[in-house]
């Protein structure tokens, strides 16, 4: 059983959003490595933006000097 765990920047990803990134990666697997799709498990995990960091800085500092890029 293929499990993915995708870990994005908690920034109001909207649930439409979210189920395009699980339909998307589990067709990538399923294209790829032949899988089938009733056995994929992909978790996405919302990691707050001052438990991330890049350069030193939070992404929330980052964010807040106008640098959107993780």
């Amino acid at each position: 059983m293929p499990y993915v765990n995708v870990k994005i920047a908690k920034s109001g990803a909207t649930a439409e959003q979210k189920s395009k990134i699980i339909s998307g990666v589990t067709q990538v697997l399923v294209d790829t490595l032949g899988k089938d799709p009733e056995t994929i498990l992909v978790v996405i995990d919302e990691v707050d933006t001052d438990n991330l960091g890049k350069g030193g800085e939070s992404l929330t500092v980052r964010r807040a000097k106008g640098d959107a890029r993780p």
